[in-house]
């Protein structure tokens, strides 16, 4: 049996003074609490260099149970996250604690016929006021009239300045510890939202259209964007390897995915949209690790396995041992994943790649006009002219 693979269990009692890192490290034996070691020691042993960009995507209902606040944001500020890409409903709950609501822990049984009848809403066992959906909302519409918002933009920038006027509220408020996108602000982390009409964030932008406002989300902003994040993280080198020397690595890519859905397609899809669409490098991901409870079987993307996202090219194949999945709840596996990372990694100097999304997509915008000359105008034809087919449709007609 090789050694390599496998190691002695050798279990001893717990005690009371036990450290997460010692608890993660020691006892997280077999099933998924291996796989969850697995990630934990991933992470913090080779993901969280400085060579590595790191890009989150985010689902599942995170923001209102508080770990905006007390995970996401601690990773961010540490420079353990670079880049987001989240659903627009964690957005809207995380504005909740930037604006100085009340969430509360409830039952999961409770009757919401009468909870309706009070005005108040549940989201499993979260209980809060109707009126807190009124106020943020009111928030919303309150800022978007501003100037700043009457164009076209993308959905980073639109984040950014969310960020920043919660920030401001936050110091209003006197709040001590900042939301996700208040911190995102702060730190130049982009945080783009794939479907940005699907939220109260994207209901309140479509009242305000009703308005007259000039504002219009791009998602096509946003896949460049996310792409020339991706693209340029393999110019990204680190000055050392992982004994100490000197010696220049090529940036790498990882990919950290809470949950699934259109977050997880939208962070992936930066590969193939680099390879497949613009014909530049093809190569994916060098890491991945998620965190999910949904099943493969189903063809569903949310329980997509590295190996599949190897066949579309969004994960790099020779890094295979590099990819993890681990079936259990996020809600159990981000403040562990948070509190492991924050004790075993010193902070990471912030990318701050807001600031550098024009940089990152000219640089990609000028490779793919590269890239399409070399391709499609044929070397060494002197003054031959130039023959190009007439594409058609599989019905046979052309394609004007």
């Amino acid at each position: 049996m090789s050694k390599k693979l496998v190691h002695r269990i050798a279990p001893t009692p717990i005690t009371a003074n036990i450290s997460i890192a010692d608890l993660i490290d020691g006892y997280f034996t077999a099933y998924n609490s291996a796989r969850l070691r697995e990630i934990c020691q991933l992470l913090s042993l080779e993901v969280m260099r400085e060579g590595v960009t790191v890009g989150l995507s985010l689902s599942g209902a995170m923001t209102p149970a508080g770990f905006g606040v007390s995970a996401l944001a601690p990773l961010a500020r540490n420079g353990f996250i670079d880049y987001i890409i989240s659903t627009g409903a964690n957005l809207y709950h995380d504005l909740h604690y930037g604006l100085g609501l009340s969430l509360y822990a409830g039952s999961p049984f409770a009757d919401d016929v009468r909870l309706r009848q009070q005005q108040q809403i549940r989201i499993y066992d979260i209980i809060f006021e109707y009126d807190v959906l009124l106020q943020t909302d009111a928030f919303i519409r309150q800022i978007l009239r501003g100037k700043e918002f009457q164009k076209r933009m993308g959905t980073a920038e639109f984040h950014y300045l969310l960020g920043k006027y919660i920030r401001e509220v936050e110091r209003e408020l006197g709040i001590q510890h900042s939301c996700l996108l208040a911190t995102a602000y702060e730190c130049d982390v982009p945080i783009y939202t794939s479907s940005p009409g699907d939220s109260s964030i994207g209901m309140n932008v479509a009242a305000m259209a009703l308005e007259g406002s000039d504002l219009v989300l791009d998602s096509a902003i946003d896949t460049n964007e996310t792409a020339a994040i991706a693209y340029a993280a393999r110019n990204n080198p680190t000055g050392n390897d992982k004994t100490g020397n000197d010696k220049t690595i090529p940036g790498q890519s990882a990919a950290i995915i809470l949950g699934g859905g259109s977050p997880k397609n939208f962070l992936l899809q930066t590969q193939p949209q680099i390879h497949e669409v613009l014909g530049l490098e093809e190569r994916g991901h060098d890491y991945f690790v998620q965190i999910t409870d949904a099943r493969p079987d189903t063809g569903g993307l949310s329980g997509a396995t590295p190996g599949e996202a190897v066949s579309w090219g969004k994960v790099e194949p020779n890094d295979l041992p590099k990819t993890i999945v681990c079936y259990t709840d996020s809600t159990i596996a981000l403040p562990i994943i948070t509190a492991y990372v924050m004790k075993q990694c010193p902070p990471r100097p912030l990318k701050r790649l807001y600031d550098r999304r024009e940089e990152m997509l000219a640089k990609l915008k000028l490779d793919y006009e590269l890239a399409k000359a070399d391709k499609f105008l044929p070397k060494n034809l002197g003054n031959a002219p130039l023959e190009i087919p007439v594409a058609t449709y599989p019905c046979g007609t052309p394609i004007n």
